[in-house]
């Protein structure tokens, strides 16, 4: 379970929800059932609107990785990756078929199987990119939908209080409850903002955010994968996927700096 999506929706909900509290406002109030109908109700419609349903579908699915703690240990993989090199030097590409069903990475599995079957490096890399290119695009077709979820949520939430409005200034009967009714006509902005701002857009910026992790990880394996068939020396693979990893931690490569340099040159 990811601790920080868990005690980051308890925090924010409680703190405002006791700041609510403290200035005098009661949780009861706050009950209403009609602003969770127009806002869910309104938002949900204007997704099914906007995309496929199949993509609604996915992206539901997809944001159950928010909550869930998967944890990547990226000197370990590359280990992994130098016992194998290690090993397919020592005893050939075929002794790392028994691996190729038993590594618990599925990238890794794949990756293995091309190269025992004698795939050309080219087509390997060809394969495993798109691969990684297509899982990283369904985290962010995902991200996109819940974006679009925080862009809607408000504005339901101000029709919400719109027709609150209307159906309060159209009996005005009874001033003594105008301030009360009016009051419980804004909770749907309430909602609406609330909603958008701390579930919405928080979980398509989790979701990214993890989707860029796997795709750093993913990166690693292949680079790894495609030094394993080059039959590559296990310290000279280890020594450059600790400097692969090293430019994702800086987010620099180094074709960037040079660039970089060349600006700072004519400059």
């Amino acid at each position: 379970m990811d601790l920080a999506t868990i005690s980051g929706l308890i925090l924010a909900f409680g703190m405002i929800l006791t700041a609510f509290i403290m200035e005098g406002g009661s949780p009861l109030g706050l009950l209403q059932p009609t602003a969770l109908m127009i806002i869910f109700g309104g938002t949900f419609g204007a997704i099914m609107i906007s995309f496929p349903f199949a993509d609604i579908k996915r992206a539901l699915k997809t944001s159950k990785i928010a909550f869930i703690q998967k944890e990547y240990n990226e000197i370990d993989i590359i280990n992994q990756l130098a016992d194998l090199s290690e090993k397919a030097r020592k005893d050939g590409l075929l002794s790392l078929e028994q691996d190729t069903q038993s590594n618990p990475n599925p990238l890794v599995r794949k990756g293995l199987s091309l190269v025992v079957d004698g795939i050309e490096t080219e087509v390997i890399k060809d394969i495993l990119v798109r691969e990684t290119f297509l899982h990283e695009n369904e985290f962010h077709a995902s991200a996109t939908i819940f974006e679009a979820a925080g862009g809607y949520s408000p504005t339901m939430g101000i029709v919400g209080t719109v027709l609150g409005l209307i159906s309060v200034l159209s009996n005005l009967s009874n001033p003594n409850e105008l301030g009360a009714k009016i009051a419980l006509a804004f909770i749907a902005t309430l909602f609406g903002i609330g909603i958008a701002n701390l579930v919405w857009l928080p979980l398509a910026a989790k979701i990214k955010t993890k989707g860029k992790k796997e795709k750093a990880i993913n990166d690693l394996i292949i680079e790894g994968l495609l030094s394993i068939q080059a039959g590559e020396n296990p310290r000279i693979i280890k020594e450059k996927l600790n400097l692969s990893l090293l430019e994702q931690l800086s987010g620099k490569t180094p074709s960037q700096n040079k660039e970089e340099e060349g600006v700072s040159a004519e400059g």
